[in-house]
């Protein structure tokens, strides 16, 4: 017989873990709680946060920060590419590209930047890491569609994330991102 799932508590442990990292990184501003909020993927896997936050809505705090843990495990995985779409992106979203702060371009700066991003949340103002987290996307966005062999899916899912981190940085200076 399965485990009796109850929808409430799942969603307040989502919406609890997500503010208790965040308060943590906030509170604390120690560069070494900052780097262990950041590995948290690396510690329970983003499986485990996927199961967590993932349901939640995009707008949410727990949707929010499992979108930049996605974001940047994509790039981790895969920097190559990640750099190859975002050079490509960067000349055609300048105004995003200069708010992500990717430069150069390459793997290990694209690396960086994203990490940078994902810090900020912790050890700086969140509604400024969802604002470049957002033009990160919108900039890795342009340049997956001008390059050959878009996957226009991924395109506009990307488009899409990046809207609803832009969304969510204007909830967080309004004190509305739960």
């Amino acid at each position: 017989m399965g485990e009796v799932v109850d929808p409430m508590a799942d969603l307040h442990a989502a919406h609890e873990t997500a503010a208790i990292l965040i308060d943590t990184g906030r509170r604390q501003r120690d560069p070494e709680v900052t780097a262990r909020l950041m590995a948290v993927v690396e510690e329970v896997g983003i499986t485990t946060l996927a199961d967590l936050w993932a349901a939640r809505p995009a707008r949410s705090l727990p949707g929010a920060l499992y979108r930049l843990y996605v974001l940047r495990e994509w790039v981790s995985h895969d920097p190559h590419q990640a750099a190859r779409e975002y050079a490509a992106g960067a000349q055609l979203s300048e105004p995003n590209h200069a708010v992500a702060g990717a430069d150069p371009t390459g793997p290990e700066e694209v690396r960086s930047v994203i990490d940078a991003i994902l810090r900020g949340v912790f050890d700086g103002d969140p509604a400024i890491a969802f604002e470049r987290a957002a033009a990160f996307a919108r900039v890795v966005s342009a340049g997956r569609d001008f390059l050959p062999g878009a996957d226009h899916g991924s395109v506009d899912r990307l488009m899409n994330l990046a809207d609803d981190l832009a969304a969510c940085a204007r909830l967080w200076r309004h004190g509305d991102l739960v």
